[in-house]
């Protein structure tokens, strides 16, 4: 069945008027301002002026749920799929965060599965905060060229839970990615996560300078965790690097005021993204008992903090959108996804005037009208 979506202010990221979308299965196979269809059955909707974004990545989430930080009671569930279509992503990167060993890889790639049997899109990163790096295969070279949805690497550094890499380790784990991804033609990527200790990224910035070839294999994230932090991914996104900010958890400033920060020190808005950290167990104590309670990591910060750089600091649409979009798919070397054009996936967001969320497509099916989840997973009913 052939889909013809009519009357839609067009965005790629990039402002294209009012255009038509015709879709085929799982893909976009015509754009233009006028598309005739005879001949075969096609279900026409009619956009109603609204504004037609790619479905939105998030690069950084904990899909099975974060590992407890106060015992076993403490662990995050699964991600359900409404949660996600809710916050208008269709396409999902998931890892594992500090707990390797309750949660675990296996876990993570049959999560990885099961989202893309709901109908969105999901892929996973091998290893977690520590070292040695957990892998399902013996290598994760081999994990990126077996496992069809595993696309790199995950490691922690300048945190007190990490392992505490050293410029070595890291440059092996390059290699392995970097192996793994031109023999699966994946890409590959080494995602760290950054914590909020003095050092930094400053290994990082070492392997930058010493083998520039290697800065479109690394990943920094939660680069918005301190201001000095933020300094030295200006000067990694400055060398071509990409930087990642995350939206929820700790962080000097607003992220939407941090872009900005980094658009006004000269970094292209090509070079940042980013990424919900969601779904992890945020920690509260209950000032009357001292008891630990626990809450899940919001998913639908990336979205408010987009709008709010088209709302209050005044970026376009094409630039705060493309935090979310092209340059996540970018990062992370997603063929056919972050972009709205003829033979990628038919991931599709609709927004209203004010860019408040009314629609949802995944690969061509619907999951969101207006403003509505009307596709959920297995045990939401």
């Amino acid at each position: 069945m052939l889909k013809l979506i009519k009357n839609v202010h067009l965005y790629t990221p990039e402002y294209k008027g009012m255009q038509q979308l015709l879709i085929a299965g799982e893909k976009i196979v015509a754009i233009a301002q006028d598309i005739q269809v005879s001949g075969t059955a096609l279900t026409t909707i009619d956009g109603q002026g609204m504004n037609c974004m790619p479905g939105l990545i998030d690069q950084h989430v904990h899909i099975i749920g974060g590992g407890g930080q106060t015992g076993f009671f403490s662990l995050a569930p699964e991600v359900p799929l409404s949660r996600l279509i809710e916050a208008g992503t269709t396409t999902v990167v998931g890892l594992l965060g500090t707990d390797g060993f309750v949660k675990s890889l296996p876990q993570l790639h049959a999560k990885t599965k099961a989202l893309c049997q709901d109908g969105i899109t999901a892929y996973m990163l091998t290893g977690f905060y520590g070292l040695p790096t957990p892998t399902i295969t013996s290598s994760i070279a081999e994990d990126m060229i077996y496992l069809e949805r595993c696309i790199g690497c995950k490691i922690a550094m300048s945190d007190d839970r990490s392992s505490h890499p050293t410029k070595q380790e890291l440059l092996r784990i390059i290699q392995q990615v970097r192996l793994g991804g031109f023999t699966s033609a994946k890409g590959g990527i080494m995602h760290v996560h950054l914590g909020a200790l003095p050092t930094g990224i400053s290994m990082l910035l070492e392997i930058a300078r010493e083998f520039p070839s290697l800065i479109s294999y690394i990943s920094p994230t939660h680069m918005g965790r301190t201001h000095d932090l933020f300094l030295q991914g200006v000067e990694f996104a400055k060398m071509g690097g990409m930087i990642d900010i995350s939206t929820g958890g700790t962080k000097y400033s607003e992220p939407h005021s941090t872009v900005m920060e980094g658009l006004q020190a000269g970094v292209d808005i090509r070079q940042m993204t980013f990424s919900s950290d969601g779904n992890a167990g945020v920690r509260r104590k209950n000032p009357e008992t001292g008891e630990d309670t626990y809450r899940l990591a919001p998913l639908d910060k990336n979205l408010e903090q987009v709008v709010a750089l088209v709302r209050e600091d005044g970026l376009s649409p094409t630039d705060a959108f493309s935090l979310i979009t092209s340059n996540p798919a970018r990062n992370m070397h997603l063929y056919g996804k972050g972009t709205i054009a003829e033979g990628f996936d038919a991931d599709l967001t609709l927004f209203d005037k004010q860019w408040n969320l009314v629609g949802v497509w995944a690969r061509g099916k619907e999951m969101m009208h207006e403003g509505k989840v009307i596709k959920k997973g297995n045990f939401e009913q």
